[in-house]
């Protein structure tokens, strides 16, 4: 499958009611996107990080009752996980579709890693773009503009809260031109993770 972007479609899916009505719509209509995203892109992001990067592709099989209100992929060094890793992800909501690297709960080494961004802070904050955006958990839509965010009161708390997340990246809304052209989604996507990969190196060096 050639990708050639996503539509409004893709994103309300999201408004589908029951979890196998709206988990059948994700993987007839997204999962395929997503899997042709992974063919053009993981090439790119192991060169960019020097790391043999593999596809994952969410599959919410723990749901039992509730449907998903996200779904996304993921890029990472590890074959067998992501979520212990630090990963690039590319994923939809009903509202945005989003580009992060993700520092997420399950990660046993996420103090490390935040110790080594704030003995870097100024560093980061002249590398990162300000229309770049900050969640603090990956569960939410939350985002704030890295502009408007305290980054050493964010990464502080990672350093200090067991559950705290980080993730940083880039939002669109549906209606954004890039994402239903599906050339120039993939050269974003490129541009973004290489912007962020500086700091993937960091986190796993």
């Amino acid at each position: 499958m050639t990708f050639t972007g996503f539509s409004e479609k893709d994103f309300n899916i999201f408004s589908i009611d029951g979890l196998e009505e709206r988990m059948a719509a994700i993987r007839e209509h997204i999962q395929p996107k997503f899997k042709a995203i992974g063919e053009e892109l993981s090439a790119s992001i192991s060169e960019m990080t020097g790391q043999d990067m593999y596809v994952h592709i969410a599959q919410h099989a723990r749901r039992t009752k509730n449907p998903p209100n996200d779904t996304w992929m993921a890029f990472c060094h590890n074959k067998r996980g992501y979520k212990k890793h630090p990963h690039f992800q590319i994923g939809l909501w009903d509202d945005h579709l989003f580009m992060w690297l993700a520092y997420i709960y399950e990660m046993p080494y996420k103090q490390e890693i935040a110790k080594s961004f704030l003995d870097q802070l100024d560093d980061i904050k002249e590398s990162i773009p300000d229309h770049y955006v900050i969640s603090l958990d990956h569960t939410k839509k939350d985002a704030t503009d890295m502009a408007e965010t305290d980054l050493e009161k964010a990464l502080t708390r990672v350093q200090n809260v067991k559950k705290a997340e980080f993730l940083i990246g880039r939002n669109f809304k549906p209606d954004n031109a890039i994402l239903q052209d599906g050339q120039a989604f993939l050269d974003e996507a490129r541009n973004t993770f290489k912007t962020l990969t500086p700091l993937y190196k960091i986190s796993i060096g």
